[in-house]
């Protein structure tokens, strides 16, 4: 097995998909965050992809409905129009895997992301395999959110406190329906995948997290952190995007 070396993670499995050719190389990169959170939590890693040259969107859904977010992210793609690499984090894995089927979409990246198989709900997935925590708590009208005395520990453990308890009282409530929802066009069945696994992980369990990239036959790496590596771990994630880039591209990844 071929051996990839990134800083700060290690690569336990790689896909067959070879990479595609293309005319040019691929510099847009759209990010999907996770339920919970929002947008800003791509800034580092956002920074790092266009320190790098990259063209960066980032979809702020609005978390009503698993239609309703794949909707919002379809828009950008459409806004972007160019050859792309879409990436989600955690439930914005369930919509990068529908919305993922657009055209302009060349590879897909999933960051301790839920990666589900068509037919199946984020509900299904995580009776499979529990994860440690269970802190999410009613927040009104059919809407969720992570307990925010529960939320440093079980979502952000590897932030500082400061930042992880901003995050906690800045959530974004998250309809119950979008865990019910079956996806019904798994796009990582036509299109190459990457998946960054997070070894510490309290709301995706791991072990879940690596059945779901090898099912995919996805290019895996593990990285040391908790559910919130998209943020604690800007470098390795943004190394990850960029490979993935290279690949679609026809590129010859420098890491």
């Amino acid at each position: 097995m071929k051996t990839i070396l990134l800083a700060t993670a290690t690569i336990v499995g790689l896909s067959a998909v070879a990479p595609i050719a293309q005319a040019a190389p691929v510099k847009s990169i759209v990010l999907v965050h996770g339920a919970f959170a929002d947008g800003s939590g791509w800034r580092a890693v956002a920074d790092i992809l266009e320190r790098d040259g990259y063209s960066v969107s980032i979809v702020q859904e609005p978390e009503t409905s698993l239609a309703d977010d794949v909707a919002a992210t379809k828009r950008v793609i459409e806004r972007v129009n160019a050859p792309q690499i879409l990436v989600g984090h955690s439930y914005g894995g369930a919509v990068i895997t529908e919305a993922g089927n657009a055209p302009q979409v060349l590879g897909l990246v999933y960051i301790a992301a839920f990666q589900p198989d068509n037919g199946e709900t984020l509900g299904d997935l995580l009776k499979q395999k529990p994860p440690a925590a269970n802190s999410a708590v009613p927040a009104g009208e059919g809407y969720v959110i992570v307990d925010p005395q529960a939320f440093h520990a079980d979502f952000a453990a590897d932030l500082p406190a400061p930042e992880a308890h901003f995050m906690a009282i800045s959530q974004v409530p998250i309809s119950v329906t979008g865990f019910s929802t079956p996806v019904t066009n798994a796009a990582w069945h036509n299109k190459p995948s990457w998946y960054a696994v997070a070894t510490e992980d309290r709301m995706i369990n791991p072990d879940l997290e690596r059945f779901m990239a090898k099912r995919a036959g996805s290019t895996t790496i593990e990285v040391k952190g908790s559910h919130t590596i998209f943020t604690s771990q800007p470098v390795a994630v943004a190394a990850l995007i960029e490979r993935a880039a290279k690949s679609v591209g026809g590129e010859k990844p420098s890491n």
